[in-house]
């Protein structure tokens, strides 16, 4: 299905003055989140626990990102970079992300994620990076097109 709507190109922009905070199991399911980041995110708190941290990963992050970030974590150590993330009504939001396990009696139980705003210069090398490397690694490109409606949901039928 074709999506006609045009909020996948609303940028929420995240508030310096507040902390974003997520905590999920070793698997990725999230467990926490605090107010701030089920309201950047759009959902609310109860949507998000239980569910992968996936649910807000945003199809412009290549792949090979989120497996030097599972690379890291399962080693133990500490992971940090910059992420786009999806919001429920699919607009999206930029923050740099530094993911960290947590120990309990020596062994890790969880991982906690703090993330920051990025200025808006970062945002836009960041995206045409992230672009780049979905083109090279995954041969995904990103079209926007403007045609009738009917066009696209006569193309929208075919896929």
């Amino acid at each position: 299905m074709i999506d006609t709507s045009f909020d996948m190109f609303i940028e929420t922009i995240v508030p310096h003055n507040e902390l974003i905070v997520s905590r999920s199991d070793l698997s990725g399911i999230i467990t926490y989140v605090n107010e701030t980041f089920a309201e950047i995110s759009g959902y609310i708190p109860e949507e998000l626990i239980g569910r992968p941290h996936s649910i807000v990963r945003h199809p412009d992050m290549p792949k090979s990102l989120f497996a030097e970030l599972w690379h890291h974590l399962k080693k133990n150590e500490s992971w940090s970079g910059y992420i786009k993330n999806l919001r429920k009504d699919k607009g999206y939001y930029w923050v740099h992300a530094h993911i960290s396990v947590v120990y309990k009696d020596g062994e890790p139980v969880e991982y906690k994620s703090v993330f920051e705003p990025i200025d808006r210069e970062t945002r836009i090398r960041m995206q045409r990076k992230y672009d780049h490397l979905r083109e090279t690694e995954e041969n995904h490109c990103r079209v926007v097109i403007y045609t009738s409606c009917d066009k696209a949901k006569e193309l929208g039928e075919k896929l």
